[in-house]
């Protein structure tokens, strides 16, 4: 099944049990991959349908971060309401230990020996740990190793 229409269904089932805040988010993930596809002109595949699904997890993230700063409880929790809603359409998350384990295998096939292999290895690793992790820590986790 698509994710359009897992996202269809999903959408039936919110309307049915009045789940308001899970049918908001499902309709934007819905808007957000509608668009996609008519800037693209073609259908999405499976690739372009988790990019554009972590970018709205990204957005989100960084809004939770400007929220907390802010001091406003109410958005921060929202937000963390999304997010979760958000995540069962995501693939499942890599732990560290298997995001570590990735990279040191990046970094033994490219030789790569110090910070300056950076973009080498980085251009290595987000392909393989795309959706599965978050870009900030694959490049967190990039750098201890090469340091």
């Amino acid at each position: 099944m698509s994710l359009l229409e897992t996202l269809n269904n999903d959408m039936k089932q919110a309307m049915k049990n009045k789940e308001k805040e899970r049918l908001s988010v499902i309709r934007m993930v819905k808007a957000a991959l509608q668009n996609e596809a008519i800037k693209m002109q073609r259908a999405l595949n499976e690739e372009e349908e988790l990019t554009v699904l972590s970018r709205e997890a990204k957005q989100r993230k960084d809004s939770l971060l400007e929220f907390e700063k802010a001091g406003r409880e109410d958005l921060v929790n929202k937000v963390k309401d999304e997010m979760k809603v958000l995540e069962t359409y995501m693939p499942k998350q890599l732990t560290e230990e298997e995001l570590t384990a990735i990279i040191r295998d990046v970094i033994a096939a490219t030789g790569a020996s110090s910070k300056a292999d950076m973009g080498k290895v980085m251009g290595a690793v987000i392909p393989k740990t795309k959706g599965k992790a978050d870009g900030s820590l694959v490049n967190k986790l990039v750098s201890q190793l090469l340091a």
